[in-house]
Formats: C-alpha cells, structure tokens, sequence
C-alpha cells in the first residue's frame, strides 16, 4: 500500500481507519488497530466523559501511534467530552450526527484534525465548507446508524469524489482487503472499515453478539427506524417487535416508547440477543471468525495486494 493524502495527514501506515462504533471500540481495540499501522478510534458515543477520559489515557499508554476519538454530536455531554480531547491532546477526530460547523474551527486551532462522517454529497459539501481535513462517505451497507437517503457506497464514493478537493475516506460494506482496494478505485484515499473490527477479540462488544455476527448470512440485516435515526440491525426478537410495531402505524411516541433507553447497550455490551439492538453492517455476511486486530490488520493488508495482481490480469 502506497502512502497517500490519508496516511500522510493522519501520519499512519496504512489507509485502513477502525470505525469509532458505539459498545465496541475501547481502547484495547484502538490502539492494537493503530499499533498495527492504520488509525484506531475510540468509539465515545457509548462513553460517559470520565469514561472516555479513562480511556484515552490507556490508548496513549498502549501506543506511541496516532488514534482518533469519534464523537456523535447528538451526545448530551458534548462541551465535557470537547473539553477532554483537547485537555488530553487527542490528534485527530471524527465527528458526526451533526453539523460540523459547530466544533470544527475550535478544535483546530487546538491543533486537532477534524473529520466528519455523511451520507450524501450534500453533506460532503457542507462539511468541506465548514473546514473539515477530509470527510467519511458512509454507504447504506453500513451498521449503526446510517443515512436516510439509501444510497449505497458503490454508489456514493465516486458521487462525492467528483464534488471533493479533501480527502475522501469510503465506508459502509468494506470488510476485507478486495473491498479497500474497490474503493479506491472509485476514488477514495482510504476504508473505514466497522463490522469486521467488532468480530476481533479487543472489541469490546459481548461475545454472544461477536457470534451472532460470525453466524450472519446475507440477509440477516436490515436498516429500520427511520422516523428516529435509521439504524441497520440484525434481525432479532427486538427487530421483529419493530417490524409488529410498523403494521400498525406508529406514531414517533411509539416507536421510541419500544426503543426505550439502552436498548444497545442491552445487546451489544451485555449480550442479550432477544431485547437487545445488534448493530451491524450487511458485510457481516463475508465474517467467518472472530480474530485478534493485529491479525486482521494483516489479512486486510494481503488480500489488498492479492487483489492488486488479479486485478492486473483482467
């Protein structure tokens, strides 16, 4: 893998960023990703700002490698969790669910690098205005929460690429080296890459959920809740209650009274398969093993070269 506008901004290895997802991304995961050379995230929107504080100082203990915090701007704790990631001299963030105007000017000029998640070309344009160094397109493939508009990485990179002058980072149903090198040739600088990172052993996540991901097949996800905040989940009891809920047309009311409050939580860190919400990406399908981050890393890195020589003799 050639250095490029994403490894050089982000003074990493590899154009191969770990998602920042929510009951997942500690940092034990973080800084194994980063150690290995790409960029790990701490994932902040399951933390309580002490929490993340905690957790930042680990990551710099266990690496001497650059690492990213992701902080959804929906979070209640917003001007806490700004203020520790400045305090703790965190290099580089990924926002998102939000604009990124409103944070973007003040952290860097605390010297941060600043990258904010869309969903659109519209988005991506803002976020360029509002003075971001590079910006993650997400596809609808993705797990977690997503964009409204369905549209799908295959679809939106190259869109965004032909708007953008900053870097573009891909993400949404990329899990193996093949899937990187795919988009970066409809125009991206680098991967994001989520789901495959929750099946390693330093996710944080509950093993019962890390084995319902290695157990999914193609079809066993689905993008729903969209009048909240669309979310693409495994198919559980929880995501059938939905499903009941939906014959009946809901109002909003009813559709958050079901949510209800740590309802992710419930699943993906506690392990409850049947109330719990199982976020997911549609690439879970391809996962067959949970493995240490380092080794995935690695798979990552070789299948990106195999992929190089078939591609070269079509």
């Amino acid at each position: 893998m050639a250095q490029n506008r994403i490894t050089k901004l982000f003074d990493i290895e590899y154009p191969i960023i770990q998602a920042g997802m929510i009951w997942a991304s500690g940092w034990k995961l973080a800084s194994e990703v980063s150690n290995s050379g790409g960029l790990g995230i701490i994932g902040a929107g399951s933390m309580y700002p002490e929490i993340l504080q905690e957790h930042i100082q680990k990551c710099k203990q266990a690496t001497n490698k650059p690492f990213a915090v992701n902080v959804p701007m929906l979070y209640p704790d917003l001007e806490q969790i700004m203020e520790i990631i400045i305090k703790e001299k965190v290099p580089i963030v990924f926002t998102s669910a939000g604009n990124p105007k409103t944070w973007t000017a003040h952290l860097k000029s605390q010297g941060i690098k600043v990258v904010h998640v869309v969903s659109s070309v519209k988005f991506a344009l803002k976020a360029q205005e509002a003075g971001v160094d590079a910006v993650v397109a997400e596809g609808f493939e993705a797990g977690g929460h997503n964009g409204r508009e369905e549209t799908t990485t295959f679809t939106l990179i190259p869109m965004v690429k032909a708007e953008l002058d900053i870097p573009l980072i891909a993400a949404g149903g990329i899990g193996n080296g093949a899937g990187i090198l795919a988009a970066m040739v409809l125009g991206a600088d680098a991967a994001q890459i989520g789901t495959r990172f929750v099946a390693s052993e330093e996710a944080s996540s509950h093993i019962n959920f890390k084995n319902e991901v290695v157990k999914a097949v193609e079809g066993d996800t689905k993008l729903t809740l969209k009048e909240l905040a669309p979310v693409r989940m495994l198919k559980n009891k929880f995501y059938q209650d939905i499903e009941t809920l939906y014959k009946s047309s809901p109002s909003k009311e009813e559709l958050q009274e079901l949510l209800g409050r740590a309802r992710a939580k419930k699943g993906m860190f506690e392990g409850d398969l049947e109330e719990g919400e199982l976020e997911i990406g549609q690439i879970s399908g391809l996962i067959q093993d949970i493995l240490p981050a380092h080794k995935i890393m690695e798979n990552l890195i070789s299948e990106f070269e195999q992929a190089k020589i078939n591609v070269s003799k079509l």
